[in-house]
């Protein structure tokens, strides 16, 4: 797709490219493009035709004010001396060694695609998934549009406890009509309208006072239409390292959780249609095939003990626990990939750096940074990307201020949009991808909805083409 001519300017400009059109990289766009400190130019890459990562793909559908942070992003957008190139593969249409020669400075923020394991038996059987792959699937996302989950088991399991947990149970929960008034994929809208789900179990290997989730999304499940919250009569019967902990350490989060549950243990059985079991202090040991699928999970009761260092660590008993169940979610936490070529730490996930800026073999690397939960690992929420990405962006103005090279716009170094012609590379314009945006947002309204998501890159590439040419016939006739 078409994309404006930036190679001639005066003074001459920094380049900077962008990898990973999340909020991240939006942030830390905003940022390159609003400081004074010297004149840049910023591309931002993405290898999905649509911007704005996990706030499209990640966010829960009836979270649409979340989603509004979207109209700063496109703010950022508009300003000058900024691209975006969609559907542009770093690593299969652009090298590290492309992207050096192209620019001044690559900030690498891809987030966190995959997700941790449980590192236990049966985990790979069918019926067995990933919240990440549900979540991309209810989304929209075109990694999973393929994917199928068994929503005739009267029973699903959800082993952990952040807001992912929360939002996977959510959905499950919800009544069809609330779904349909969102902006969920139509594959999950159609699946959930048949699930034969009643009891969904959110299962957390410590206790109240540790779990991940936020007071925002607890509250969300005391008012499920359909939805009765079911918890153990002693659950909220703390240990007393967990109660000294409540009572001298705690956040204002932990202690509104603890109300929050202390709620929901106090409010009365009021037989609805389906049942959602917060049980603490379990852990997965075993996931039971039956047939070559999960039949039921087995899970140890675990107790909190005090170490000499003050933590409260999670030991298991020798009570267990096994529940009936043919879907089974992990949600332990999401988990970085390599990018190719580029410097990586397999324990933690991350990009390996230092207040940004990134290391390879304990060295600094004065023309690489990376922001975001691939920077720092899988934490925060949306807005926590915003400081993050600006300390790697000073980083980096710091270090190119400091390097007494030239801007490479000096040596008139070629477009990298002349080279993803010349390898035939489809890409997308912000301006294509709100032409996208306007045809789903278009279709929503048909049905009541935001907006209609297009669930494939094949797809969302024709909408795009389709759009382009009806515009050069409307030209074409006005004109001759």
């Amino acid at each position: 797709m078409t994309q404006p001519d930036l190679t001639c300017s005066f003074p001459p400009y920094w380049r900077v490219a962008v990898i990973g059109s999340g909020p991240a990289g939006f942030y830390a766009v905003g940022e390159l493009l609003k400081q004074q400190e010297m004149p840049v130019k910023v591309d931002l890459f993405d290898r999905l035709p649509t911007p704005y990562g996990l706030v499209r793909g990640g966010v829960a559908p009836d979270h649409q004010k979340i989603k509004a942070v979207c109209k700063i992003f496109d703010r950022i957008a508009r300003r000058e001396h900024f691209r975006y190139f969609g559907n542009v593969e770093f690593g299969r249409d652009l090298n590290r060694s492309e992207m050096l020669d192209h620019y001044d400075a690559v900030l690498y923020t891809v987030g966190s695609r995959s997700d941790r394991k449980l590192g236990i038996p049966g985990e790979d059987l069918e019926g067995s998934h990933s919240a990440t792959e549900f979540v991309g699937w209810y989304n929209a996302h075109p990694d999973y549009r393929d994917k199928r989950f068994n929503l005739d088991s009267e029973q699903a399991v959800i082993i952990g406890m952040g807001n992912v947990a929360i939002d996977v149970a959510r959905i499950l929960s919800h009544r069809h009509e609330e779904l349909a008034q969102t902006d969920i994929s139509d594959e999950a809208l159609s699946a959930l309208a048949s699930s034969r789900v009643k009891d969904i179990w959110i299962i957390g290997r410590r206790g109240p006072v540790q779990a991940a989730f936020t007071p925002v999304e607890a509250r969300e499940l005391m008012h499920l239409p359909e939805t009765e919250v079911v918890l153990e009569a002693d659950a909220l019967d703390l240990d007393p390292a967990s109660q000294k902990f409540l009572q001298e350490e705690a956040g204002k989060d932990t202690r509104k959780n603890i109300d929050l549950l202390e709620e929901m243990l106090e409010t009365p059985p009021r037989e609805k249609k389906k049942r959602l079991h917060i049980l603490f202090l379990a852990s997965p040991v075993e996931i039971v095939r039956e047939q070559g699928k999960v039949s039921s999970i087995k899970l140890r009761r675990n107790q909190l003990v005090e170490k000499p260092d003050g933590s409260i660590r999670a030991e298991g008993t020798d009570r267990m626990l096994e529940l009936k169940t043919g879907l089974v979610f992990r949600s332990v936490g999401y988990r970085g990939e390599p990018l190719p070529g580029v410097p990586f730490d397999e324990k933690s996930g991350t990009i390996p750096n230092e207040q940004g800026q990134i290391l390879e073999e304990g060295s600094s690397c004065p023309r690489e940074y990376t922001a975001g939960w691939i920077k720092r690992g899988p934490s925060g929420v949306v807005g926590t990307n915003k400081p993050d990405a600006i300390e790697s962006v000073k980083k980096m103005l710091s270090t190119l201020n400091s390097s007494g090279k030239k801007s490479l716009e000096t040596e008139q170094v070629p477009d990298i949009a002349q080279l993803l012609r010349n390898r035939e590379v489809d890409f997308v314009s912000f301006q294509d991808w709100k032409l996208l945006e306007e045809y789903e947002t278009k279709a929503g309204e048909a049905e009541g909805r935001p907006r209609k998501k297009v669930g494939t890159v094949k797809e969302m590439m024709e909408v795009i083409v389709n759009i382009h040419m009806v515009v050069m016939m409307m030209v074409v006739r006005r004109f001759g």
